[in-house]
């Protein structure tokens, strides 16, 4: 990742882009974006709503191995510690995309490293792939809600306004819910090239993997109610 504005920029029409490139000799850079606030949360007995309209990068599965496209929200106490005390202090996958592959996953992160079910971290609990139909090629909005307003806490996944995945508290041990969840957030935007989720479903970068392709960035809104 750098700071430099090849890779993160504003592309003229309104939107922000996030564009991994390749050099001369092989080696890529991409970029990352996060709010300065971290202190996004949901209210006692209210709601948090975390929402972006984001266009992932135009690749498919013949060019695009390896890019991995992400919009998530990590709380407050990983900034001063660089997210050493991960994945205790939580983590919502809002939308994660692969290797051009059309699809969305959401998941969520606590527990302790290797701590077993429900995380099973580094896994995290998943809705699996979803798909995205034109995800590369039109806006598709992207949203996670917490819902504190009833005794049974509430996780919920939505796509193009449709809920999609749900988690519930009495699912995962009350302290690590607790732990993963009541407290703040900051939200964070990036275009990573390779890794483990990637690799798990094809590997890549490979040499027929095309370079500049951005991640756009219509809105990120973040609201509460209650």
């Amino acid at each position: 990742m750098t700071n430099s504005t090849n890779n993160v920029y504003l592309d003229g029409n309104g939107h922000l882009a996030i564009r991994p490139i390749r050099d001369a000799s092989g080696n890529w850079t991409s970029g990352r974006i996060e709010t300065q606030r971290t202190d996004f949360a949901a209210p006692t007995g209210g709601v948090l709503r975390i929402e972006g309209s984001i266009r992932q990068p135009d690749v498919d599965t013949t060019n695009g191995l390896g890019y991995w496209s992400a919009f998530w929200a990590l709380g407050d106490a990983a900034r001063p510690v660089g997210a050493t005390n991960w994945p205790t202090i939580g983590e919502l996958d809002i939308m994660e995309a692969i290797n051009g592959r059309g699809s969305v996953w959401a998941t969520m992160h606590g527990g302790v490293w290797g701590g077993g079910p429900p995380f099973n971290e580094p896994i995290g609990i998943s809705s699996g792939e979803h798909p995205v139909p034109g995800a590369g090629t039109s806006f598709h909005t992207y949203a996670v809600e917490f819902d504190r307003s009833t005794s049974v806490e509430q996780l919920r996944w939505y796509l193009d306004g449709n809920n999609f995945f749900t988690i519930n508290s009495d699912q995962v041990p009350a302290t690590d819910w607790s732990n993963a969840t009541h407290h703040g957030f900051f939200v964070i935007l990036n275009v990573a090239i390779g890794g483990a989720f990637p690799a798990a479903f094809g590997g890549g970068p490979t040499a027929a993997t095309v370079s500049g392709q951005p991640m756009l960035v219509d809105y990120v809104s973040v609201s509460t109610k209650g």
